[in-house]
């Protein structure tokens, strides 16, 4: 039986248990408040609080702008714990448009590079046309620009885009050719024109004959695939070429015929669309082929085709004319009727069947006098001009045989020659050499007639048309800076 004295002691230790317990808790509140304390002190006075103590909710601030960490640069070591910053509301947004494409993964593409508006950069510059890597290799298509860009100097590439191989299908567009090629034109500073052509068979005009290439029925089908380039590159795109050689029935195959006044309303619908998008970009009617046909079924006179586009206004509907020429085996110096007899000539068509179409200038100085006959001044953009040779291909192709007329030396002479003449006429704006690379690309298969006019000769080598186009860019680029 536990007695009352055994009672006693025990409510005595409960009772000095209770108070020991009660000063400890006592004392840990008071710790944690003056700690606390000491941490908002700090953070009055400056000293943020480390970001791990941060609370989640502090992502954004109340009138939901959405804040963001302050990185220091890679060449220093942080001083202090990285505080968070509010974007700067004049820098632009970029958001990404998500399409769903029957393509693969497009090649990473590079920051546009800014610049200022092409089109109202009126000197003479030159450019060339090169073909993509058919294997699609990065590797390969970089050391194409590298070398344009790099070594040659020049400040342009032209890019055919062939509508019918990227759209075979309404709203489907295969992206990989343009996605592989503009990565390396920003990488390397260049800018490109882009030469969009051939309608696809859902486009073209209802009974039109689809084995040869013409024009869509209704020109916003054009227009919708062109927004939709420019839309996918903003600020890549410097200029447009719409359509190419449309004088010819292998490339305007119509059930209109060669109607200048159904590729007026292609231009016009084209330029208006370019314009409201990014009103920088040249936009250059489509160059016309020199030919001496003008049958009305095969070919129109270049001249006649012309003189019909005049009278239709396009010239308020380009920024620049489009031209060709490919020279056969003349000289740019010689107008169509100074040219001379050469009895070691193979092709003697020149010399024999007088007619601008052989000779470059008289093709250039015919389009230019003919735009200022109409009152005025718009410049040409030659897109295609080169001269054949195939002194170290062995042979041409049937058709071609003035090729063979032509040395490699020649060859280099007269592509010199004529981007002298075109910077001092004053009329011609753009010049695109025709070309770069289809040698390689095409094996130096002759039954391919762009090869003879490829800088690069067989086993990769470079032919003197190489090295004289460099040292005539180096030392056009010294006066223009000068």
């Amino acid at each position: 039986m536990v007695t009352k004295a055994v009672h006693k002691q025990i409510r005595g230790f409960v009772f000095i248990w209770l108070v020991i317990t009660l000063v400890m808790v006592a004392a840990t509140f008071l710790a944690i408040y003056f700690t606390s304390g000491a941490e908002r002190n700090d953070s009055a006075s400056g000293n943020p609080l480390p970001l791990a103590a941060a609370d989640d909710d502090d992502e954004e601030e109340d009138d939901g702008t959405e804040v963001a960490l302050a990185l220091p640069s890679a060449s220093s070591q942080p001083t202090s714990t990285p505080t968070r910053t509010t974007p700067d509301p004049t820098m632009p947004v970029f958001v990404e448009e998500v399409t769903l494409e029957p393509t693969a993964t497009p090649r990473p593409t590079a920051t546009p590079i800014p610049t200022p508006f092409p089109v109202d950069l009126k000197r003479f510059e030159v450019g060339i046309q090169v073909e993509q890597a058919p294997d699609f290799d990065p590797v390969n298509q970089d050391n194409w620009y590298r070398s344009v860009s790099a070594d040659l100097g020049l400040r342009w590439v032209k890019q055919q885009v062939l509508w019918e191989q990227m759209e075979p299908q309404q709203g489907q567009i295969d992206w990989r050719v343009l996605d592989f090629v503009m990565p390396s034109a920003q990488q390397f500073d260049i800018k490109m024109l882009l030469s969009i052509v051939t309608a696809p068979d859902w486009a073209r005009e209802p009974e039109a004959n689809l084995e040869r290439q013409g024009p869509p029925a209704d020109p916003q089908t054009f227009v919708d695939f062109v927004a939709a380039i420019l839309n996918r590159y903003p600020g890549q795109v410097h200029a447009i070429e719409v359509w190419n050689e449309q004088n010819l029935d292998r490339e305007w195959t119509s059930i209109h015929g060669f109607s200048a006044g159904k590729y007026m309303e292609l231009l016009r619908a084209a330029y208006q669309t370019i314009k409201a998008l990014e009103p920088g970009i040249i936009v250059i009617s489509g160059a016309l082929s020199p030919t001496g046909v003008d049958d009305g079924r095969t070919a129109v006179n270049d001249f006649i085709y012309m003189e019909r586009l005049i009278d239709a206004n396009f010239l308020d509907w380009a920024d620049c004319v489009g031209a060709h020429h490919n020279g056969y085996n003349v000289s740019p110096d010689y107008r169509y009727f100074e040219i001379p007899d050469d009895p070691t000539a193979i092709f003697k068509a020149p010399s024999t069947n007088r007619h601008h179409s052989w000779s470059f200038r008289s093709t250039l100085e015919g389009y230019a006098q003919r735009i200022r006959a109409a009152g005025r001044d718009t410049k040409l953009c030659v897109t295609e001009f080169g001269w054949p040779s195939s002194e170290d291909l062995g042979e041409a192709r049937p058709g071609f045989e003035f090729s063979l007329d032509n040395s490699l030396a020649e060859q280099a002479e007269w592509i010199l020659q004529a981007l002298t003449n075109m910077e001092a006429w004053g009329f011609v704006w753009l010049a695109f050499i025709w070309n770069f690379n289809y040698g390689p690309q095409a094996g130096y298969d002759i039954s391919n007639d762009n090869v003879p006019y490829s800088l690069i000769g067989p086993d990769f080598t470079f032919r003197p048309a190489y090295d004289s186009i460099r040292a005539w860019q180096q030392n056009y680029l010294a006066r223009a800076s000068a």
